[in-house]
């Protein structure tokens, strides 16, 4: 890992490409929260992270929002957490954190990737599976590692033909993304061989093994979320926010939330044990990923 100081002076010239790397919009009771850095596949730096958190805080508190689609503009639903674009801005200090942990900014060590991603990955996560209105994920291209995160965090999941999932972490020594929910998204076994193997799985296959509600041709994508966001739109509010509320309660029932800590405990084990043998990544860089 570069030194601290390094890392510092590297976001301190971060270079955001967009002002609005989260772009919101509504349709009678659906909103409509769009990830907006297609340049770089939606990657996911801290910036959109708050700026989607800020979309979605806008979509609870709108009395007249009843479902939100999150979409994306681009080829690319979301190629991951951002760890080469020039917008990386991993140690930038955002005083508005959303989460009770303290600023990663001018910690050392294991402790600062901890407490970053405890606020910014994990707790922003769990943050947005608690919001009490139904949240559809419109899937395109790559949705890698973080973007995963971000799809299994919503209640439904519709997939264009082209698109792709895949959690190639394992390459950079850590074992999967921070929001570890493969177990709960697909079938033990197959989620041995996702993350063991590191290989690309289809929309078909996604759909097949029930992680995909729809799969429809990219040009449909958009009016397929659309269409399911109207139909869960004609019950009563209240009642979307119980059931929600319902599954998720039974899901950590099932040992998700405690799944979820034990894993991202050994995710920062990695992490420590890279940075001694290392670097934080294991060697890995974006344009690895991309080969995958």
């Amino acid at each position: 890992m570069t030194p601290a100081s390094d890392t510092a002076a590297a976001a301190a010239a971060a270079v955001y490409e967009t002002d609005a790397p989260v772009l919101y919009a509504q349709q009678d009771a659906i909103a409509i929260v769009s990830l907006n850095r297609p340049k770089f596949g939606n990657a996911q730096n801290a910036q959109m992270l708050y700026a989607l958190d800020g979309a979605l805080r806008r979509a609870a508190s709108d009395d007249s929002v009843k479902v939100i689609v999150l979409r994306a503009e681009g080829r690319h639903f979301s190629s991951g957490h951002d760890i080469g674009t020039p917008g990386s801005d991993f140690a930038t200090s955002w005083p508005d954190r959303r989460t009770l942990w303290y600023d990663h900014v001018g910690t050392v060590g294991a402790e600062t990737h901890y407490v970053r991603e405890q606020e910014s990955y994990l707790g922003l996560c769990r943050r947005w599976r608690e919001l009490p209105k139904p949240m559809i994920a419109a899937v395109q291209g790559a949705c890698i590692a973080g973007g995963l995160m971000l799809a299994w965090i919503c209640d439904l999941i519709v997939a264009s033909e082209d698109a792709f999932f895949s959690d190639p972490v394992l390459k950079m020594g850590v074992p999967g993304v921070e929001y570890f929910a493969h177990a709960f998204e697909m079938h033990p076994r197959i989620a041995r061989e996702f993350l063991y193997l590191g290989e690309r799985m289809s929309a078909q296959r996604a759909y097949e093994i029930g992680m995909v509600n729809r799969l429809v041709p990219l040009a449909e994508l958009h009016g397929a979320a659309i269409a399911l966001a109207e139909k869960a739109a004609q019950s009563p509010r209240f009642a979307l926010a119980l059931a929600k509320q319902i599954f998720n309660q039974i899901e950590d029932l099932q040992g998700k939330r405690a799944a979820i800590d034990a894993a991202f405990s050994a995710h920062h084990l990695a992490h420590a044990h890279n940075q001694l043998t290392g670097d934080w990544l294991g060697g890995v860089r974006a344009r690895d990923v991309k080969k995958t």
